[in-house]
């Protein structure tokens, strides 16, 4: 097997334009019409304020973990979301921190950064959905962004036969520590080609994961993914590793 910048080439890709054939299609427009409605998480001991939408017949239910500064309101998760749900996919936005933990000041900032807590919170996220009789049949993927990689990486070595995918849209995926090693989901880590220090950091964690997983970069792109038809590129492909791996042989939420 190749290699590319020292991993497997089949470990590091850079995507294209178009769609490749071994990628499964995601059929179907059944989420078009879908609205998303407010919503209470209760992780714990927290509430977490949220959106919830339903499309009819949904596949899966993908659960967005936002990172720090950002909350379920992040214009860029919300576009990613709309766009998987019109291809049926079901998802859950919601704020990682409680209102008063937001709060701008010195103590928020820590909240903010304070990945033990925010992974505690998805892993809430994960069982709340188990146990809500509308969202409890539906396979379970996670979607992070920034430090919300790292949470979302958590939950999955936490809750292994209830977290069937994992994509990461710029993220930090390094800092779920040890916890990488037990993740058993298969992940994409997706980063900005013009991402220098992300692309690092995002290699070291690849280098952990023992579980199926890719690092793709989207040439041209930096960290947010601010160029014209980057973001179409992180519907494209996180659209295609849920279909694939949140099929018959996903697990619905039912905990660990």
């Amino acid at each position: 097997m190749g290699t590319r910048g020292g991993f497997p080439a089949a470990r590091v890709r850079y995507t294209t334009s178009g769609r490749e054939e071994s990628e499964p299609a995601v059929s179907g427009h059944t989420g078009r019409n879908a609205q998303p409605r407010p919503i209470v998480v209760q992780a714990g001991d927290a509430q977490l304020v949220g959106d919830l939408t339903l499309p009819e017949q949904a596949k899966a239910l993908i659960a967005f973990a936002h990172g720090s500064g950002s909350s379920h309101r992040s214009p860029r998760n919300r576009q990613v979301a709309a766009a998987l749900n019109v291809v049926g996919f079901a998802t859950l936005l919601f704020d990682l921190l409680t209102p008063a933990e937001a709060d701008v000041d010195e103590r928020s900032a820590a909240h903010r950064f304070d990945i033990p807590l925010l992974g505690q919170r998805m892993i809430g996220a994960v069982d709340w959905l188990g146990r809500t009789a509308e969202t409890r049949a539906l396979p379970i993927g996670l979607f992070g962004a920034s430090t919300g990689a790292a949470a979302a990486l958590l939950a999955a070595a936490a809750r292994p036969k209830a977290v069937g995918a994992v994509v990461s849209r710029g993220g930090r995926p390094d800092l779920a520590g040890a916890a990488l090693t037990r993740v058993q989901a298969p992940v994409l880590l997706i980063v900005g080609g013009d991402d220098r220090a992300v692309i690092e950091l995002n290699r070291q964690a690849l280098a952990r994961l023992s579980a199926e997983a890719v690092l793709e970069l989207v040439p041209g792109a930096t960290h947010l993914f601010e160029e014209p038809g980057a973001l179409a590129q992180v519907v494209r492909l996180a659209s295609t590793w849920f279909a694939r791996h949140l099929g018959a042989t996903a697990a619905p939420a039912t905990g660990s």
